[in-house]
């Protein structure tokens, strides 16, 4: 539910009775990841997805029965031969969801008010029962799941652990006990090194993509944020200085992207000397197959190592014959995407594998 966490925090303000479906475990190809979220007020306003499209109306009713009668909901949908044309999922898999009412008196609404409100903590249901816990990344929680002061403790403590590896699932307590945790962390961060127009157009898809996005250049005239608009924040300062900066302050981490785009010795060297040799998700950067190879022979000189240099993505993007500014941002994205996910780039069509949706990394 954390995924509608904007609106939701309205409709807790404002007051607003409703109920929430979450989609708790998925199983096989489905569309939509555990964390999505679907919500019914009162009146009968819906926001939010649980699948896609193939199962809402379900979920709508159960969520307005909830709201009827009070009672927490566990439900599965999933397709075989025999539902093929009721409520299912046509894709193959199934998901399983927890449909949870929230009256307009209730003790859930002051943990799900700190959840749905903060940028940085897990939220935790139990699959039966009509409590929450809220665990920020820094205090104490809040709430209670109704089994107890030492199952709080123990629950806060292992969600406290899913939220610091970003993880949002099932967890059990004993042999009777699920708990739900969402684990909401803040955005990914996407830099650009390089005021140029293509890195206008990446920072405007790696914005939509959800991630914090930093545009630097040493070049004031240039890096300024009226000609970057999607961009959270301009810097203007020494590509490498900065970069080495926000490393020494603990604020890039294993999801950060890295992507060069000054193709300018001066510049490039120096920031994959360090970017290279930080723990960070994806570092492309933009030139020609002989402005690679000069790179590469430029950052050996300087002593990086063939297993550091193998880390390097260049030519950046994926080959999908990209020429516009925004067409290459599409082919850089997606290449971030691919990496992040292990996947191969490659056309679905014509494959093999048998799921189209990989089971969720969530660690």
């Amino acid at each position: 539910m954390l995924e509608i966490a904007r609106e939701l925090g309205e409709w807790l303000a404002d007051g607003r009775a409703f109920a929430v479906a979450t989609v708790s475990a998925v199983h096989g190809s489905a569309p939509r990841p555990p964390g999505a979220a679907l919500a019914v007020d009162g009146a009968g306003t819906v926001i939010g997805s649980v699948s896609g499209g193939c199962v809402e109306g379900a979920v709508y009713e159960l969520c307005r029965a909830a709201l009827a009668d009070g009672a927490v909901r566990v439900e599965r949908f999933g397709y075989s031969d025999a539902e093929g044309f009721a409520a299912g999922l046509t894709c193959g898999g199934s998901i399983e969801v927890l449909i949870t009412p929230v009256p307009q008196r209730s003790a859930l609404r002051t943990p799900l008010t700190r959840a749905v409100t903060a940028e940085h903590g897990a939220l935790v249901r139990p699959l039966t029962g009509r409590g929450a816990l809220y665990v920020p990344a820094l205090g104490d929680a809040c709430g209670s799941l109704g089994h107890g002061a030492e199952t709080d403790r123990v629950a806060a403590a292992r969600a406290g652990a899913m939220l610091r590896a970003g993880r949002t699932g099932v967890l059990r307590l004993g042999a009777e006990l699920r708990l739900l945790v969402e684990s909401r962390v803040p955005p990914p961060r996407l830099l650009v090194f390089g005021a140029v127009d293509f890195a206008a157009a990446l920072a405007t898809a790696g914005s939509f993509l959800g991630h914090r996005v930093t545009v630097c250049d040493a070049r004031p005239v240039f890096a300024t944020p009226a000609r970057f608009p999607g961009a959270d924040e301009v810097v203007v300062r020494w590509p490498h200085t900065y970069l080495a900066a926000e490393a020494a302050a603990g604020r890039l981490d294993e999801r950060t992207a890295v992507c060069v785009l000054t193709h300018d010795a001066k510049f490039d060297v120096p920031l994959l000397e360090i970017a290279l040799r930080l723990p960070v998700a994806y570092i492309g950067a933009m030139g020609s197959r002989r402005t690679h190879a000069d790179r590469m022979d430029r950052l050996r000189e300087a002593g990086l190592t063939e297993r550091e240099l193998d880390r390097l993505r260049s030519p950046i993007g994926l080959d999908i014959g990209a020429r516009t500014p925004q067409e290459t941002a599409l082919s850089i994205t997606a290449e971030i995407v691919a990496t992040r996910e292990r996947a191969s780039g490659h056309p679905l069509t014509g494959g093999h594998a048998p799921r189209i949706h990989r089971t969720l990394r969530t660690g």
